[in-house]
């Protein structure tokens, strides 16, 4: 008979720059990883058989029922958030974390534990949204959560113990199966400080979303980029180049454009 699935609130947590690290260094950072998730897994009275994690390397991968998913958006990520604080007092490079949640269908076997819901827990931790958002917190937040849409909705908006449900902002991010809305926090700040733009992909042919704003509108573009004067009159685009022959057929919208012919200088057309 094949077994059911499991809906659990799914927890991935990464370490910032972690492909920086020596071997030596990276086992200092595991050891300081597992120590605050640790303690503040206990401190919220989360422990096995209720807590079930995966080491991820630079990560790890946490697992507790539905019904405490309040208690991981509060109390769980400030334990979290002051743990950190405590642990980097000492540390010329202090640990930062990501945090990606999700709550869905979990499916267990004798290898671990899988799913679409654990696969968009991960992309979330991972997302360059978040890895810009942790970039651009002070020294002193060294933390970013980033919560599903769907956890927000059961977990966040009705508040709860150290749950500050306008501290957080919504963004939409390209991940590898598509896109998709989230919301992040940075434990300590009134609001996530606003990410610098980057080119950088969630995945193959993934691009990353203009950052929206509280409530999710769209960031205003910098005016700077956008091109100005004769440019901006003749910025035309060339959709596709079709060869036949020995000429080619441009099709697309454009005005003047100077086409080169084997043997010949050229002319203005």
């Amino acid at each position: 008979m094949e077994a059911e699935d499991e809906y659990n609130v799914i927890i991935s947590v990464d370490a910032e720059g972690s492909g920086r690290l020596t071997d030596p260094e990276k086992d200092r950072m595991r050891a300081r990883l597992y120590e605050v998730t640790g303690q503040a897994f206990e401190k919220a009275g989360l422990r096995p058989p209720r807590l079930y994690q995966e080491d991820r390397g630079d990560g790890v991968l946490s697992f507790v029922p539905t019904c405490v998913r309040r208690r991981v958006v509060g109390e769980w990520l400030e334990y979290l958030h002051q743990n950190l604080r405590e642990v980097n007092r000492d540390l010329r490079t202090p640990l930062r974390l990501r945090v990606g949640m999700h709550i869905g269908p979990v499916r267990a076997d004798a290898h671990g534990r899988s799913g679409r819901a654990v696969d968009l827990a991960c992309r979330l931790c991972d997302c360059a949204t978040a890895k810009a958002v942790l970039a651009a917190a002070p020294q002193k937040s060294p933390l970013v959560a980033v919560v599903s849409d769907r956890l927000h909705e059961e977990a966040v908006l009705s508040g709860g113990r150290w749950v500050e449900p306008d501290h957080y902002r919504r963004y939409d991010v390209e991940l590898k199966e598509g896109g998709s809305s989230a919301w992040f926090i940075v434990p300590g700040l009134p609001q996530p400080p606003e990410p610098e733009p980057a080119d950088e992909t969630d995945g193959p042919g993934g691009r990353e979303d203009t950052p929206s704003g509280p409530g999710g509108t769209p960031a205003p573009r910098d005016p700077a980029a956008a091109p100005k004067g004769p440019a901006a009159q003749h910025a035309k685009v060339v959709q596709e180049v079709h060869q036949h022959g020995n000429g080619q057929l441009w099709s697309g919208n454009f005005e003047n454009i100077n086409i080169g012919r084997p043997g010949t200088g050229g002319s203005d057309r």
